[in-house]
């Protein structure tokens, strides 16, 4: 059951990895799941409760960035309420058009929101740029932090097997 759990968890990610840059995957809850699992088929033996909040904190701000630097990203070029929501709507319609979709539906949406909201194609396309300058920010920051997940959990694993030897 122990090998299983395990490769389940490697699994987990593996998804969590791929899921950095396929935003529909909720990569970084999939990541601490699978490092949960780990440390419950190593009896947490190897990574202990203090390993695991700190890879709870470092997977909670890379999952609120990656959904709030789009909104961020318009609202710091002065968008209207209007073009918040599109940022929302489009991020939601985006999700069912693969990767292109998930890219520059967002973009979309709040472009549309501020044309609708102040009828000025300059500043619908500043608050579409910001929001896309936002996305971009959140998807490094969601990388960043699996990248930090993967380390601290190799990390804890090569100290454990440098004890034990």
């Amino acid at each position: 059951m122990t090998i299983f759990l395990m490769i389940v968890a490697i699994v987990c990610l593996l998804i969590g990895m791929a899921g950095t840059v396929y935003p529909v995957i909720p990569a970084l809850p999939v990541m601490f799941g699978g490092a949960w699992l780990l440390a419950y088929a190593g009896d947490y033996g190897v990574m202990a409760s203090g390993s695991l909040i700190t890879l709870g904190v470092v997977a909670a701000f890379g999952f609120a960035m990656d959904f709030v630097a789009s909104l961020l990203g318009a609202k710091y070029t002065g968008a209207s309420k209007q073009a918040l929501w599109g940022t929302l709507i489009g991020g939601v319609v985006g999700a069912f058009f693969g990767i292109i979709g998930l890219i520059f539906a967002p973009l979309i949406g709040a472009a549309v929101g501020e044309f609708i909201a102040k009828r000025d194609l300059l500043t619908a396309s500043k608050v579409g740029l910001g929001t896309f300058i936002g996305f971009i920010i959140g998807t490094v920051a969601k990388i960043g932090a699996a990248l930090a997940m993967v380390l601290i959990i190799l990390w804890q694993y090569a100290v454990y097997w440098f004890q034990a030897a």
